[in-house]
């Protein structure tokens, strides 16, 4: 009798027998909450019960390399807003029972998952983050989720999005490429307002529709600790240098910014934030001017190079780009009203992401690097992008006279705009060892 009890607890267990892990084996000793949900499949013959999608940009259209997609196992908690040193970790918040990434077309596919009614799945980048309830998923056979479920938050409501600071500058319009790639027009305020996107004006827009006002850029750029409620901090080109209003402290600013995990977004002459002013190479952060030479002032190619060999990420961006029908020819971005500031970046201390061929030499168009970039590399936890590429005119402009978003074209998304809403992603995810 006590061995036919035995038998019996040991069949109901967390269910019936065909419960467990789909490697086949039987019963595991043991689970609990989602495990418990979990079929075996091998052992009825049939395929594993899997779900799959691909994770998209919040306009739902843009697929995503990349990101961390997952079912947890508990509460995936908090995620607090401004510079953080975020180090990419084994554990992910609240466990996870499986996890994958986005491949570089952005699909997935997560095997051996559980199966009924409101199974939890969490889609990541960084400090985006989508959290969905699955409806029903059906034992021993693949579920494709739509792009209603797979896309990144367009909003505060929908999930959780970077704090971000927006600086305008009248020669780039980094903000419309933010709302082309879907960001809700609420989540664009000044600085006193509860959007996620905190607009700033250098010499760009400076005000919204109703007529609120931005802050100015020197407001941010002059101070550390308003800086560092920003997990990102975007810098349009401005048209010129203009180094005079970039004090030596607002420099030492935005190189304490990024030093404690804070992660910057340069846009063409905004180059004086790495390697200073053309001509006074003293008044420029420190550390920063050994990285990239950037004393010229030239127009670019119109066909660049992907970087597929100095980049650890550069073959998955180049296949990406093909993907999602930016590049015609894998490893080459065709590129309009392309700058050149940069003749050289210091590839030991940064990755180039795209350059032009200009004969025997490689000029950099695009470049990223982690800060400290002087410590060690297992204590970066920054992050800086530098691109000579704008976004281009029929994408939108950026002016005074024109409140914000008035100046953007609902054009589809360029080649090089493309290119660009992969690294203001890529800028946005944890950092790991990536030299």
């Amino acid at each position: 009798m006590r061995l036919l009890a035995t038998l019996l607890v040991l069949a109901v267990g967390c269910g019936s027998p065909s419960r467990g892990d789909d490697t086949g084996g039987g019963e595991p000793d043991a689970c609990d909450g989602l495990e418990c949900r979990r079929v075996n499949c091998a052992a009825k013959g049939l395929n594993p019960t899997s779900l799959s999608g691909t994770v998209f940009a919040p306009n739902g259209t843009l697929a995503l390399y990349g990101a961390t997609v997952y079912i947890p196992l508990g509460d995936t908690g908090a995620i607090t807003p401004g510079a953080t040193c975020s180090r990419c970790e084994a554990n992910l918040p609240g466990g996870a029972l499986v996890n994958v990434l986005s491949d570089p077309a952005g699909r997935f596919t997560l095997e051996n998952v559980p199966v009924g009614r409101n199974i939890p799945l969490v889609i990541q980048i960084g400090k985006w983050r989508r959290q969905v309830s699955i409806p029903e998923v059906l034992e021993c056979q693949d579920n494709t989720l739509p792009p209603t479920l797979t896309s990144l938050p367009k909003s505060k409501d929908e999930g959780d999005m970077p704090r971000i600071a927006m600086v305008t500058g009248g020669c780039d319009a980094l903000e419309c490429l933010i709302k082309k790639l879907g960001i809700s027009p609420n989540e664009f305020t000044p600085s006193t307002g509860t959007g996620r996107i905190h607009m700033y004006a250098a010499n760009g827009a400076n005000h919204l529709v109703n007529n609120e006002m931005f802050g100015t850029a020197t407001s941010l750029w002059g101070d550390l600790n308003k800086l560092k409620q920003y997990d990102i901090v975007m810098n349009s080109c401005e048209c010129s240098q203009d180094a005079a209003s970039k004090t030596q402290a607002m420099m030492d600013n935005m190189k304490a910014y990024a030093d404690v995990g804070g992660r910057l977004f340069l846009s063409h002459y905004h180059h004086v934030w790495i390697a200073g002013e053309r001509g006074v190479p003293t008044h420029a952060p420190a550390v920063w001017p050994g990285i990239a030479t950037c004393q010229v002032d030239s127009t670019g190619g119109s066909t660049a190079v992907i970087d597929q060999v100095n980049n650890p990420r550069g073959p998955a961006f180049a296949t990406w780009m093909v993907n999602v029908m930016g590049s015609t020819t894998l490893g080459t971005l065709p590129v309009s009203e392309s700058k050149q500031s940069c003749t050289a970046v210091d590839l030991t201390k940064a990755e180039r992401w795209v350059y032009y061929k200009q004969g025997s030499t490689d000029i950099p168009q695009n470049f990223q690097f982690l800060t400290p970039n002087e410590a060690p590399k297992d204590d970066r936890c920054g992050k800086v992008v530098f691109s000579d590429m704008h976004v281009s005119s029929s994408g939108g402009s950026s002016s005074p006279s024109t409140p914000f978003p008035m100046g953007c074209q609902n054009t589809p998304l360029s080649p090089q705009e493309k290119a660009l809403a992969f690294m203001f992603f890529d800028i946005a995810s944890c950092v790991g060892q990536i030299f």
